[in-house]
């Protein structure tokens, strides 16, 4: 009786002893994990302070050049429109452009669908053509880049919660969405737009916006080929864009 007392007694010590050092151990394991994510946080602002350096298009920029391209083209007239972006693009920015302007690919996000042709993919930033010329109306999404939308032909409708008024957007108006804005938006009967994202930290990178694009296919159209194109489409634009240094 002696010795299991003795062995009761043994245990209780040494669980005793386990005790402070469980709880030693639980406190050095969050306040590493705490570290890590302070130190993370604190990496994303300082990108957030040299993003610039990683950017090769000018929002400004792409916005005259969409007003140029209405002008030079004529109204209505997209595929001029598309033409004479791409040919400006091919010279002014040719190691980061996709010219091949007949890889146009469905796109169904928040509820909305139309067409679009990747100009150019990469981890910051991405430049397309959307629209359709039947009209569409869905959800922007709620992004961590922003997102400038440059209407080419027809006009688009937005709102936000709140506002009473509708924003319209003719041909050569930008519709700017800042990073973290979700709004209603609607693409009337023959409308195209140059659209232009750009990452913001932390983080907003343009592979994080992915998951909203591919929702739809994925959980609704189940279009496949659609998807496969898209991501090959993508996936070799990003990847060919870090092989020549761009971000």
């Amino acid at each position: 009786m002696a010795r299991a007392d003795l062995g009761s007694h043994s245990k209780t010590n040494g669980a005793a002893k386990h005790a402070p050092q469980q709880q030693d151990n639980f406190l050095v394991k969050w306040a590493t994990r705490i570290v890590a994510v302070a130190l993370f946080f604190a990496f994303c602002g300082w990108l957030d302070t040299i993003k610039e350096r990683w950017y090769v298009f000018d929002h400004t920029a792409l916005h005259q050049l969409a007003q140029e391209a209405i002008a030079v083209a004529g109204p209505n007239n997209t595929q001029g429109m598309v033409d004479h972006i791409v040919n400006t693009l091919s010279v002014t920015h040719s190691p980061w452009i996709n010219t091949n302007s007949s890889e146009w690919v469905f796109n169904n996000a928040g509820g909305a669908m139309g067409a679009m042709y990747i100009i150019h993919a990469s981890i910051t930033e991405y430049l397309i053509i959307f629209g359709t010329p039947l009209g569409t109306e869905g959800h922007t999404g709620l992004h961590t880049a922003d997102d400038y939308f440059n209407i080419l032909v027809g006009e688009q409708w937005a709102f936000r919660p709140g506002s009473l008024e509708m924003e319209r957007y003719p041909p050569g108006s930008v519709h700017h969405l800042p990073r973290g804005t979700a709004k209603q938006y609607k693409m009337h009967e023959g409308c195209f737009a140059l659209e232009y994202a750009r990452a913001s930290f932390p983080p907003g990178w343009i592979p994080l916006m992915l998951p909203f694009g591919f929702a739809d296919t994925l959980s609704s159209t189940l279009d496949i080929p659609t998807f496969y194109h898209t991501v090959r489409i993508t996936a070799r634009e990003i990847i060919g864009n870090l092989f020549i240094g761009k971000i």
